[in-house]
């Protein structure tokens, strides 16, 4: 045995020791080779083939064609070998590889069994990972909005007719300032024609009044010939009662003058009736045409102030803005000629996302900032309308502005909605999304393990915590579509 023992080879023991592993390592699960393992189980193969390599050349156990050769020659049986001392630095050697061996495999065997219960594995550069901290969590929105006017008129043409404009894009005016006029050819006619007709009801009116005063007069005379009448009718009775008392004049005589004065009262009765209903009808008649001139007064004001429309007037003080038509442009009824900022209500208009909506409020504090200098706001005006996600709202500046702001100039605001204090908050990531804000995955020793969660409030770079984790844990905050579900993941 000690001559076959000089002539082995490190290469007979290599192969050796590959027949070794094979038998120890070629039953792998498949089911785990399927699951993304098969380069941990290469790495713990190697591992453990260069440890058994080592143990075989300290032990200097015989491979198989030694054996065979050894079985095949018995006649060296009957000799009396002697054995050889073994040497006190074999028994170190020998040592020294068993405790290498235990040590790796106490190192490989949970670290193969960890790798092994993981449901898929990711590589570590693919994801973000951020830790779990207490602070101060301020929730707030910062947009890039535009300046634009609160009171920003556009006056139109209220008649169709030729533009004549007397102003220049940029020109600062007056409240009432005339800026452009349009002339009517139809507009003014019509107006001429109904202030004749107009003149001609006063006419009329007139003449009605002297119509009315003649008949009154008429009227008048018949009543006062009645009465007179009736004087004479009664002296007449009165002369008659006399003589007949005295006997110089018959009865009859008496008679016909008592008929008389009857007849004199029916007559200025129905004179004194005629002549009151003679001037309630000849005031009605007045009346109703003073209606008629103060209807057609109406309507002469009414086109008069169409014409004096036709005067486009500033109804702000500020800037003109643009120029909408052409000077000397014949435009239709209802087209914009120009527009008008007022430039003492200025205000920020920008796009708010809509998961944000619901917590904004009007008279909320805000921020807006032109370069280097900051100046204070408060939102004034949030729009019920959801447009591609996006909300608008307006901020108002609160008291002193940026000087010589323009229409549409862009500025960066920010809303402060409110602040928490002492809550455990991390890193804003697509995992929100993602796990609905109930599902985050917890990594240790290079595992991300699925943990339920519960989110509470959010801004744009941090996100509140409620439970589920705690200060110092490490969390994975990108998305995590890739780990299809999964228990535990391996972060390669």
């Amino acid at each position: 045995m000690r001559r076959f023992g000089r002539k082995w080879r490190w290469s007979v023991r290599g192969r050796t020791a590959v027949r070794y592993l094979s038998a120890l390592f070629g039953r792998t699960p498949k089911a785990a080779q399927e699951n993304n393992k098969s380069l941990v189980y290469q790495a713990a193969t190697a591992l453990a083939q260069a440890l058994l390599l080592l143990l075989i050349g300290v032990l200097r156990l015989p491979d198989a064609r030694t054996f065979k050769t050894m079985i095949r020659d018995t006649s060296a049986q009957d000799r009396r070998m002697e054995q050889p001392a073994r040497s006190h630095k074999r028994w170190v050697a020998i040592g020294a590889a068993a405790a290498a061996v235990v040590v790796a495999l106490i190192w490989v065997v949970p670290a193969v069994a960890r790798l092994v219960s993981a449901g898929s594995s990711v590589s570590a550069s693919s994801v973000r990972i951020a830790a779990v901290r207490r602070g101060t969590l301020t929730r707030d929105i910062s947009a890039q909005g535009k300046v634009v006017a609160s009171v920003s008129p556009t006056l139109y043409a209220t008649a169709a007719g030729i533009v004549t404009l007397q102003i220049h894009a940029g020109d600062k005016v007056e409240k009432d300032q005339v800026l452009a006029e349009v002339y009517s050819p139809e507009l003014n006619n019509k107006l001429e024609q109904e202030q004749a007709t107009f003149n001609s009801l006063g006419i009329e009116v007139e003449r009605t009044g002297i119509d009315n005063r003649q008949k009154q007069l008429t009227a008048k005379k018949v009543f006062d010939q009645a009465t007179i009448d009736r004087q004479t009718a009664a002296r007449e009775l009165d002369r008659n009662e006399r003589g007949f008392k005295a006997g110089a004049i018959p009865e009859i005589n008496m008679l016909r003058a008592k008929d008389s004065l009857a007849k004199a009262d029916v007559e200025v009765a129905h004179a004194q009736a005629d002549a009151k209903l003679l001037d309630e009808t000849l005031a009605f008649e007045l009346k109703t045409k003073r209606y008629s001139l103060e209807k057609q007064k109406l309507l002469v004001g009414e086109l008069q102030r169409q014409v004096d429309q036709l005067k486009v007037r500033s109804p702000v003080a500020g800037q003109v803005g643009q120029l909408l038509v052409q000077q000397k442009a014949n435009v239709p009824i209802n087209t914009g000629l120009v527009t008008v900022i007022d430039l003492t209500s200025l205000e920020v208009e920008l796009q708010v996302p809509e998961v944000f909506a619901h917590d904004l409020t009007i008279g909320m504090p805000a921020e807006i900032a032109e370069g280097a200098q900051k100046y204070k706001g408060e939102l004034s005006a949030v729009s019920p309308e959801v447009v591609n996600n996006q909300v608008v709202a307006r901020v108002r500046f609160a008291a002193d502005k940026p000087a010589g702001l323009r229409q549409s100039q862009q500025l960066t605001t920010r809303i402060l909605i409110d602040e928490r204090p002492n809550v455990l908050m991390v890193e804003r990531g697509s995992f929100v999304d993602t796990g609905a804000g109930r599902v985050a995955y917890l990594v240790h020793d290079g595992i991300a393990e699925r943990k339920a969660i519960q989110v509470g409030a959010t801004s744009l770079n941090a996100v509140e915590i409620v439970s589920g984790v705690k200060e110092g844990d490490r969390i994975v905050i990108s998305g995590t579509d890739s780990f299809n579900g999964a228990e535990k993941v391996v972060l390669n």
